[in-house]
């Protein structure tokens, strides 16, 4: 997605041969027409798949997530990492680790909205060693629900999160697949092109 890879090149930042920034427009502040092209995509991606429900964790999937939700007609289920006092011991629960925040974190999800015979569209924002991913499939087999396919905003093609996904057997739809972050530049797999911080 061209438009999407434009905000990298211009507004994303570097960090580490590991680490991309994009809090300008998707992880702080939220690029709303952006965000709008990006959840646009992903229901074009999927409108055959006869999707029931859109899931993601907060907080930086949730606006392309709406989106996508929005025009699949489709209610957006969104994985709290924090329990909150009025969630009772109905719950699915999951553990995901976070590498750019050092930490775990159960991941959970009322079993009043998640349950079986539901066709399942998985989005986030970054899929990097996969670990966010696997915490969602975990949450879906507990609800015996179908899982149709991931939306990924941005991916690190160099790290191993899509090559498992594609393993157990999934369709993953990544808007930007990026094969390198290394010297301070972004590059592109489909395309080859880089950028400098």
């Amino acid at each position: 997605m061209e438009l999407l890879k434009q905000a990298i090149r211009e507004r994303g930042k570097v960090l580490s041969d590991q680490v991309l920034k994009v809090d300008t427009f998707l992880n702080h502040q939220i690029d709303t027409q952006l965000m709008t092209a990006v959840g646009h995509e992903f229901a074009e991606r999927f409108k055959d798949s006869g999707i029931t429900k859109v899931l993601t964790i907060e907080s930086s999937g949730i606006a392309p997530s709406f989106i996508a939700a929005d025009e699949l007609n489709a209610p957006l289920i969104f994985a709290r990492k924090k329990k909150s006092l009025t969630m009772n011991h109905d719950i699915y629960v999951s553990q995901v680790h976070s590498f750019t925040k050092r930490e775990t974190n159960d991941i959970t999800v009322s079993k009043d909205f998640l349950e079986a015979g539901d066709q399942v569209l998985i989005i986030d924002d970054f899929l990097a060693n996969g670990q966010a991913a696997l915490g969602l499939i975990d949450i879906v087999k507990q609800a015996n629900a179908s899982i149709a396919g991931f939306g990924i905003v941005i991916e690190k093609s160099f790290q191993t999160g899509r090559q498992q996904l594609e393993e157990l057997g999934y369709r993953v739809e990544s808007l930007a697949r990026i094969q390198s972050l290394e010297a301070g530049k972004v590059t592109f797999i489909e395309d080859s092109t880089s950028i400098h911080n």
